[in-house]
C-alpha cells in the first residue's frame, strides 16, 4: 500500500473522501485535525448520498484518531484508518472494544516509565468507566445523562487548587473499598461474562496485549483451576509498528490465531453467590501485596475501633 513514496495511498485518499489534503496539512502519513475540521465540518445540506459517505468517513476517523485510539500529540489523523471506513456497511463487524481495550493497556505500561509524563489513549471512555463502576468517586454535579453516555463528566475539570487535596482523597477512596464495591453487579450478568472470561490476545495492528484473567480465578472462590504463571510478552512491548512496511497479521500470526479462536478459550466456572476475596488470596495478598496507597496519618488510628468477628475468618492482616 505504502509504495512510490504513498502516492497510492492519497489516490485512494482522494477517491474515499473526495479531496486530497495540501503537503503543508501532512506529516508523513498523517493529518492534522484543523484540516479535516476546516474541510468536513459541517455536510452541505442536500448532500447527494457519495458526499454524505465522504463526511460520515471523515468524522469515523477523526472519532477514532482523537478518541478510542488518541495519541500524545492529539493534533492529528493517521490515514491508516482508510481501508477501515472504505465499506461503513462493514464497520460493524470489527471489534474496537478489544483493540482500544489493547491501546488503552499499552498507554498505561508506558506512562509508568517515570521519563513519561503525559498519557495517551481513550482516556474519556476510562474516565467514564470509572466513575460508572465506581459511584463513590464521582464529582458531585455531573451525573445527568448525555448523548454520548461519557460526554456527561466530559465538563469536569476541577481548579489548580484542588488537584493536591483530590489525589490525596481519591488514594484514601481506593484504600477504603469494599468488596461490594469492586465486584460490580453487572459484571457477574450473563451478557457479560463471556467478555472478561475469554483468554485470548487483543490486538491493536503491532500492539498485543494479553487478557489473562485465569491468573485471577482463586479469588472468585469455588472449586477452580489453579492460577497459571504470568506470560512473559515483555519482547511484544517494542512493537509499536514503526520501521519498514509489514503485514501484522502474518510477524505477528501467533497471536491473530489466538483472537480469531477466543471463543473456544471462554473460561467455564460456576460463580459463587459471595464473590468476595477468598480466604487463599487474601493470605497471599497480606504477605505480598501492597494495602494502601495513602499514608498512615491519612487513615486514622484503628485502636480504637472494635475488629469485627467475621475479620479472624477471612485470613491474617
Amino acid at each position: 500500500m505504502y509504495i512510490e513514496g504513498g502516492r497510492l495511498v492519497w489516490v485512494w485518499f482522494k477517491e474515499l473522501l473526495g479531496v486530497i489534503p495540501p503537503p503543508s496539512q501532512v506529516q508523513k502519513f498523517a493529518v492534522n485535525c484543523i484540516w479535516f475540521q476546516e474541510t468536513f465540518g459541517e455536510c452541505p445540506e442536500g448532500a447527494d448520498e457519495e458526499t454524505v459517505r465522504r463526511f460520515a468517513r471523515t468524522y469515523i476517523m477523526m472519532l477514532l484518531g482523537t478518541q478510542l485510539f488518541a495519541d500524545k500529540s492529539g493534533n492529528r489523523i493517521h490515514i491508516i484508518w482508510l481501508p477501515y471506513v472504505a465499506r461503513l456497511e462493514e464497520m460493524g463487524s470489527y471489534s474496537w472494544e478489544s483493540a482500544a481495550l489493547a491501546w488503552l493497556y499499552r498507554c498505561m505500561c508506558r506512562v509508568e516509565n517515570r521519563h513519561v509524563v503525559k498519557l495517551a489513549g481513550p482516556l474519556q471512555l476510562l474516565q467514564s468507566w470509572i466513575f460508572w463502576r465506581f459511584p463513590r468517586f464521582r464529582p458531585a454535579g455531573y451525573d445527568t445523562c448525555s448523548w454520548p453516555l461519557a460526554s456527561r463528566w466530559s465538563g469536569y475539570n476541577p481548579s489548580y487548587s484542588e488537584k493536591g487535596p483530590r489525589v490525596q482523597s481519591t488514594r484514601l477512596k481506593i484504600d477504603m473499598l469494599q468488596s461490594r464495591d469492586v465486584v460490580h453487579p453487572e459484571a457477574l450478568e450473563p451478557r457479560h461474562m463471556a467478555v472478561w472470561r475469554s483468554v485470548t490476545s487483543l490486538i491493536y495492528f503491532a500492539v498485543v496485549e494479553w487478557h489473562h484473567v485465569d491468573r485471577v480465578l482463586p479469588q472468585f472462590g469455588g472449586v477452580q483451576p489453579l492460577p497459571r504463571p504470568a506470560l512473559n510478552i515483555d519482547f511484544l512491548m517494542s512493537k509499536d509498528g514503526r520501521g519498514s512496511d509489514r503485514w501484522f497479521p502474518s510477524a505477528l500470526q501467533h497471536w491473530h490465531i489466538l483472537w480469531e479462536t477466543h471463543v473456544d478459550h471462554v473460561l467455564r466456572f460456576d460463580v459463587v453467590a459471595d464473590p468476595r476475596p477468598s480466604h487463599t488470596y487474601l493470605d497471599w495478598w497480606s504477605q505480598h501485596g501492597k494495602r494502601f496507597l495513602s499514608p498512615e496519618f491519612y487513615l486514622g488510628d484503628p485502636r480504637g475501633v472494635p475488629i469485627p468477628v467475621e475479620a479472624s475468618q477471612r485470613g491474617p492482616g
